[in-house]
């Protein structure tokens, strides 16, 4: 009975399987394709338009034609290369700046802070709760010539009896600090948030003494953080023009002043235009030799 039963059986449930409809995949380019038309309008159109400025002579009055004109890249660099070089210098120092004050904070709020990490983390981030012009405009109140830091500068022998930090290179580079503080601080410690405190027990037991184990453990775990922090806080200073103008002097601007004064004042979006291409390339050039250099696989 129990065999014939099974005889019967059988074929219904075949014939269930059969009728059940089998999904289609989808190819995976439809999955990308949001992704891909968001780069084409709002990356790939405006870089095109960009570089094919660049290439473009002409005037506002008389309206612009692409001629190719290549000379305008070698111009530029000639009359405004002292500003593309002493972008980057800025920048580099802010950024090694930043990372001599982001990597102790960052290491205290992971593995020191306790119960007082959430609000450590509030208050690194607490800044860009207001605007970033509002923040350097702070920073002008506060390195003013009758300031209290210019004073104590003064009293401990650091400053002349008329020394200033307004209007000085070393005011913008500590504005450039103080606003991509947060750009560092934050991934360094997503970095050593991660790292197993085993590690270090395990460096203590084999008689590291502190500093050996930092350098042997807690240093290598944490380049993916330094990278990422290092190259979130030089990107955006090496085009900054706010700090400058509010901070420094005329003849410190950087090419980020430049470009916005060629674009918003002088209206000469061929040289703008060029100049935007310059940076963009000469950063790119750099973040890649420096991230092959350090050797952070994670981030290629």
């Amino acid at each position: 009975m129990t065999s014939v039963l099974a005889r019967e059986v059988a074929p219904v449930e075949l014939e269930i399987e059969l009728d059940v409809p089998i999904p289609r995949r989808r190819p995976p380019w439809v999955l990308l394709l949001p992704g891909l038309l968001w780069l084409a309008l709002f990356f790939l159109v405006p870089m095109i338009t960009l570089a094919s400025t660049s290439l473009q002579t002409g005037s506002l009055q008389t309206g612009y034609a692409l001629t190719w004109t290549w000379s305008t890249y070698t111009d530029a660099w000639s009359t405004y290369g002292d500003q593309l070089v002493r972008s980057f210098l800025y920048a580099g120092s802010a950024t090694v700046l930043a990372l001599l004050i982001g990597y102790p904070l960052a290491y205290a709020i992971a593995f020191k802070a306790g119960r007082w990490r959430n609000l450590m983390l509030v208050l690194v981030i607490a800044p860009f709760f207001t605007s970033f012009l509002i923040r350097t405009l702070a920073w002008k109140i506060v390195l003013a010539d009758q300031g209290w830091v210019v004073g104590a500068l003064q009293w401990i022998g650091l400053l002349g009896e008329n020394g200033r930090l307004l209007a000085t290179p070393a005011a913008v580079v500590l504005g450039l600090t103080y606003n991509f503080l947060p750009f560092m601080v934050l991934p360094l410690y997503a970095s050593l948030e991660k790292i197993d405190p085993r590690l270090l027990e395990a460096a203590t037991d084999l008689y590291a003494t502190p500093a050996r184990a930092f350098w042997a453990v807690t240093w290598p775990l944490s380049i993916p953080g330094v990278v990422a922090g290092t190259l979130l806080t030089f990107i955006p200073a090496a085009g900054d023009y706010v700090n400058v103008q509010f901070l420094g002097n005329p003849g410190s601007q950087m090419i980020g002043n430049v470009i916005q004064s060629r674009f918003l004042t002088v209206l000469d979006y061929p040289v703008a235009a060029a100049l935007s291409i310059t940076v963009m390339l000469t950063v790119l050039v750099l973040v890649l030799s420096y991230v092959k250099r350090v050797g952070a696989k994670e981030l290629l």
